[in-house]
């Protein structure tokens, strides 16, 4: 038997007719990946905090000769998710894709650690996750196709100090991900987990800049991206294209085999 080496032609990725919801789109990682899904066909509804920056990713989307669908959603309050993906349900007829991407980091020891600032990232980054999966996962199984991608982190995987929320998100988000596969592996739908290291986005830099943070890890400002650019093997952060193409390929047919999986995505600055 002669094994063929797939080719830009073979359409591998090819998404026409499929509709992706992605949370957090407006910026960093979750605008690249809602701009190369639509590249790769698929129809957009996105939602994140701020309203300008939806407005300017479907200027963008438009110009790929796809369409998009957005709306502004506080992931925090269930509400904001079940309205807007009615909503979706209502306008585009279906939701064949969720990528679960907004997220929130916030640094703090755990020897202080507010409640507040623990209910913040947790609900933001993981609850909201749970909810947007309760409400398309029916759906998905109903037509025997459907894609689940959440966004996790190498930081699920190996925890950061002083930033003890973000972790333990990160680290139940792969959680969610593994039980929920596995309740629907018969039913066409795959779920998996994305980890991204460190990812050149408005998120991280600011974090590398937070005062808190500098004086937590004992850095100079000046030295901080440096540092954590040195911590990779490949000596440079991710740029939010190489993940988008990553998600692209799980949401993809010949992804179908690829289930409960956490896969990272970060230069070798993680082998776990």
């Amino acid at each position: 038997m002669t094994f063929k080496l797939p080719t830009p032609d073979d359409n591998l990725c090819q998404l026409t007719g499929k509709v992706a919801l992605v949370t957090g789109a407006g910026r960093g990682i979750g605008r690249q990946i809602a701009l190369s899904l639509a590249k790769n066909g698929a129809t957009i509804a996105a939602c994140s905090r701020t309203l300008h920056e939806l407005a300017s990713l479907q200027e963008e989307i438009e110009k790929l000769h796809s369409s998009c669908l957005y709306q502004t959603v506080d992931v925090k309050k269930e509400k904001a998710i079940v309205d807007f993906v009615n909503e979706v349900n209502s306008k585009l007829g279906k939701i064949d894709i969720v990528v679960n991407n907004a997220g929130i980091y916030r640094t703090e020891p755990v020897s202080d650690h507010s409640l507040a600032t623990w209910h913040e990232v947790m609900d933001t980054n993981l609850t909201s996750a749970l909810i947007t999966c309760r409400h398309t996962i029916k759906g998905m199984c109903d037509r025997s196709w459907g894609r689940i991608v959440n966004i996790s982190s190498i930081s699920g995987k190996v925890a950061e100090a002083f930033g003890a929320a973000y972790s333990a998100s990160k680290f139940a988000m792969i959680g969610l991900t593994q039980a929920l596969a596995l309740e629907v592996a018969r039913q066409g739908v795959t779920v998996n987990a994305v980890c991204p290291g460190w990812v050149d986005t408005k998120m991280a830099n600011a974090q590398l800049e937070d005062p808190s943070y500098l004086n937590l890890t004992e850095q100079e400002p000046s030295q901080a991206k440096e540092i954590a650019q040195l911590s990779s093997p490949q000596l440079r952060f991710i740029d939010p294209a190489e993940v988008a193409g990553l998600v692209v390929y799980l949401c993809s047919e010949s992804a179908r085999g690829i289930t409960g999986q956490a896969i990272n995505i970060c230069g070798g600055l993680s082998l776990h």
